[in-house]
């Protein structure tokens, strides 16, 4: 809980709360708590739960029963904080939908699987860098904030997991007529063929193999540059330079 850094003013928000263990530390530290939980038979609990265990925070929670990847938004006050220990499978897409759906949120601290850390965190040129760490840097200064190893879990898992700590900035500017789908249907593009260079990588994406070369030129970008290589900055400006 040290390390999410929560104080009175925050509202955080917590994904598959469960059982409503890390949700009671939670409410402890934080102004307000909202906890989305998919399972209904555990959300209509977890209200229970922390009256009963931390009665004066009880009014201080606020349950939501929906999947974080539909969740269209929450009630206010609206978060200021993810902090979740996020199912694995589905962990990268959970923390990009809400970092675009809830965009009060300035920090964030996830738990993952230790691979899945190493890619939201990886920087360009990295082995481990690829589609989720581009998307990540869209929305957040995304590092990692340290390593769970198995054994303090029980039953213990087969994998590690890690600590990811994300920092929200400014996405890149864009042009009027371009937009975030853009930018991210260029970084699909690239890293669905990433051992070929981006002319190459980006021809059914341009049109044409000298179509990809053109707009890679225009947006100062080698074309025979590769995915790996480039920051969510370069994939903004191709996106821009197509318009």
């Amino acid at each position: 809980m040290r390390t999410a850094d929560l104080g009175p003013a925050d509202v955080a928000v917590e994904v598959g709360p469960g059982l409503g263990s890390l949700t009671l530390g939670l409410l402890a530290a934080a102004g307000h708590v909202t906890a989305v939980e998919v399972d209904p038979v555990l959300a209509a609990a977890l209200p229970a739960t922390v009256a009963d265990r931390l009665p004066a925070r009880a009014g201080a929670l606020t349950v939501v029963a929906a999947d974080a990847l539909r969740l269209p938004g929450v009630p206010d006050p609206q978060p200021t904080a993810l902090v979740a220990n996020l199912p694995y499978n589905v962990a990268v897409p959970v923390v990009l939908h809400l970092l675009e759906v809830l965009p009060t949120l300035r920090t964030g601290l996830v738990m993952v699987q230790a691979e899945v850390a190493e890619r939201l965190a990886a920087r360009p040129g990295s082995k481990a860098y690829g589609v989720p760490s581009v998307k990540a840097a869209w929305y957040a200064d995304v590092r990692r904030a340290g390593s769970i190893p198995r054994a303090v879990f029980w039953p213990v898992p087969n994998v590690d997991s890690g600590l990811v700590r994300l920092v929200r900035t400014e996405p890149p500017p864009l042009p009027a007529g371009v937009d975030r789908a853009d930018v991210f249907a260029v970084i699909d593009a690239a890293f669905a063929q990433r051992r070929k260079m981006l002319r190459s990588a980006l021809a059914a994406w341009a049109g044409s193999v000298t179509a990809a070369e053109f707009v890679l030129v225009r947006a100062h970008v080698d074309p025979r540059a590769r995915a790996e290589t480039l920051d969510v900055a370069a994939f903004a400006r191709i996106a821009s330079a197509r318009s």
